[in-house]
């Protein structure tokens, strides 16, 4: 508000209220809630003004808690007429400011475990169907010689095609998507890279391993059983 001044000495007015406040120090941008990025905070006096709350800190070694009470009586020994309230410890204070972020990402943690699960089903399942369906020419490629290790491999690769091509997918649309939950996000930023990894990471071996049982099934087939299937 004062680009290349010094803000001591000069005044404030408050255009809700018409009153003038001197500034006396500076501080730096506030918090209020865990959820928000930091903000311009103005502190004004706590005694002479319409609006007058306190916070008082207690840190302790032992359990804060046990303080609660005592401190409450000091305070009504010292005026009787001044009410206290919302005594918290500093995680339930922490707590309080999350418990609506907290919801909303373990709604949707929830529905990313279920599509997850949901996804290698198919992948399990579609590639089950697909051994189904080349269970004769699993059997002659063995038959010429091919060494079981290669069936397997081929299959798993024909499984994870279409993984790749939609965590492909996936992470360009994510990319866009994350944008709008950004309000949702503490201290992690929107494209973070490791995020990002270990989504991709997880996803290839949750993808892995719904086809690694089908493809290890079609490497393990018996030649002439295979030539007999229609």
């Amino acid at each position: 508000m004062f680009p290349g001044e010094d803000p001591i000495g000069k005044h404030l007015k408050d255009i809700s209220e018409g009153k003038v406040y001197e500034v006396v120090g500076v501080v730096g941008d506030t918090r209020w809630s865990i959820s928000q990025p930091k903000r311009p905070t103005f502190y004004r006096p706590l005694y002479g003004d319409g609006y007058s709350v306190a916070t008082i800190v207690i840190r302790s070694e032992r359990n804060v808690e046990v303080f609660a009470v005592p401190v409450q009586k000091i305070i009504g020994q010292m005026d009787p007429d001044l009410p206290v309230g919302n005594v918290m410890t500093l995680r339930e204070t922490i707590g309080k400011s999350t418990i609506d972020s907290q919801f909303d990402s373990i709604l949707v943690l929830a529905f990313a475990v279920i599509a997850l699960l949901l996804a290698a089903a198919g992948l399990y399942g579609v590639l089950a169907y697909l051994v189904t369906q080349r269970t004769s020419e699993i059997g002659i490629r063995i038959a010429l010689g091919a060494q079981r290790g290669g069936v397997m491999r081929v299959m798993l690769l024909d499984g994870l095609r279409p993984a790749l091509f939609g965590l492909v997918l996936g992470l360009g649309a994510s990319g866009a998507a994350v944008r709008l939950i950004r309000s949702m996000l503490y201290d992690t930023q929107p494209l973070d890279p490791a995020i990002f990894a270990l989504v991709s990471g997880t996803l290839l071996v949750v993808a892995g391993l719904a086809c690694l049982l089908p493809a290890w099934r079609a490497s393990r087939l018996d030649p002439m059983q295979a030539l007999r299937t229609e």
